[in-house]
């Protein structure tokens, strides 16, 4: 693609790497076929390619409007498109450039700014985003019905298993991260009893939080960069003492924490230290995929549909890998098509795009229960607890199945 940005960008390190991604992009289309709001909406300009061009008339100095920014906003970032790209344009990277530079041109209205205020001073932070959560449980049955189903029943954890950590030789990390304690704490204390059968021992660092992505995301990259930095220093110590790996319950935390080294590369302060713990940081699949899984006793009756999150399929490239170790395990899959797309859930974008995101789901609720599977599996809290919403079955993380097939 031909490129004519503006001369102060132009002499900017982001304008430069803006300008190289848009040169890689040469109009082939593949792209359409595997957006999601694209294949919603017919509108090109809801597709990778027509808000490529939004943002390349952005770069080069022409006028911006709120037409510009709603089909920017409107992108779910799942990255589908970058998948496909047969040019390896990395899309969601010109978003990360020229999003906030929209935004410097079309400020948000009031109540799009309280709304994003009130989401960064409570998801990030589990603390807060706990109690907020445990009292919206607790008047769940008082409020309306659209509302309430919104509110995910409280969910505790069970029993972990009772393995002393000195005997267990390996060690591991977790992240808690933000949400998924509040939602559905079991997920981690799974992971835990299945990692320790295999003589794996998984610890927390209690200072360690959000990964960062979702401040990130909604355009204060500054402090998604902050929550990064922290994240490194609570984990420093263990990594220093051996640490084997970084382990990921949440792919779409997974998918930021690995891109840390990218993301940090020029702090020198952090820089160095983000690169190792991107190399360190694995999904729980990546992990079970290389230990003797098959020599635990495992109990499989149900067959299993599992939703690939667009994070751990397009962000990490991880496609087909949990599938291949729950076949290994024994476990019936039932395959579920479109599996590319999106569900909808997309960190805050069920929050930001109703309507859209609720006819995502729909759709992929319909492709799971035409798999005619027992069970609905996936791999990321925020697909699980939007795929959850108002449904008569719920969506389990699949380590939480293998868990309960080794009792």
């Amino acid at each position: 693609m031909q490129t004519n940005i503006t001369e102060s960008l132009r002499q900017s390190p982001l304008g430069q790497e803006a300008e190289s991604i848009l040169r890689k992009c040469v109009h082939c289309g593949f792209c359409l076929a595997t957006c999601p709001t694209y294949n919603l909406t017919g509108n090109e300009l809801d597709s990778p390619r027509g808000r490529i061009y939004l943002l390349k008339q952005l770069l080069e100095g022409d006028p911006v409007s709120q037409l510009t920014q709603q089909h920017l906003d409107s992108c779910l970032n799942c990255r589908a498109c970058e998948t496909t790209c047969p040019s390896n344009v990395q899309y969601h990277r010109l978003l990360e450039i020229g999003v906030p530079l929209v935004e410097q041109e079309v400020p948000r209205n009031l109540k799009q700014r309280l709304l994003r205020t009130a989401i960064l001073n409570v998801l990030p932070y589990r603390n807060r985003f706990t109690r907020l959560l445990r009292t919206a449980q607790a008047i769940r049955p008082l409020l309306p019905k659209a509302l309430s189903n919104k509110v995910p029943a409280r969910k505790l954890t069970t029993t972990a298993a009772k393995q002393t950590q000195a005997a267990l030789q390996r060690t591991m990390l977790v992240l808690e991260g933000c949400v998924q304690p509040a939602i559905d704490p079991d997920i981690n204390a799974a992971t835990t009893r299945v990692l320790n059968k295999l003589g794996i021992s998984l610890i927390t660092a209690p200072k360690a939080g959000c990964c960062g992505a979702l401040s990130y995301h909604l355009n204060q990259q500054q402090d998604g960069l902050d929550f990064m930095r922290r994240n490194i220093d609570a984990w420093w110590p263990q990594i220093d003492q051996g640490c084997e790996a970084i382990i990921m319950t949440a792919s779409g935390c997974g998918t930021t924490v690995k891109e840390y080294g990218e993301l940090l590369k020029d702090d020198p302060h952090y820089a160095e230290k983000a690169r190792r713990v991107s190399k360190l940081t694995k999904d729980i699949v990546e992990v079970l995929s290389q230990e003797a899984i098959e020599t635990l006793p495992i109990n499989t009756t149900a067959s299993l549909a599992f939703q690939c999150p667009c994070s751990l399929q397009h962000g990490q490239g991880l496609a087909g890998s949990v599938e291949a170790l729950l076949s290994r395990m024994g476990f019936e899959l039932k395959s579920v098509i479109d599996s590319h797309l999106c569900c909808g859930s997309a960190g805050t974008y069920s929050i930001f795009q109703p309507e859209l995101a609720t006819e995502l789901r729909q759709n992929k609720r319909r492709t799971l229960e035409r798999s005619g599977a027992d069970q609905f599996v996936s791999a990321n809290i925020g697909c699980i607890s939007h795929l959850s919403e108002g449904a008569d079955r719920p969506v389990r993380h699949w380590i939480q199945v293998v868990d309960t097939a080794l009792e």
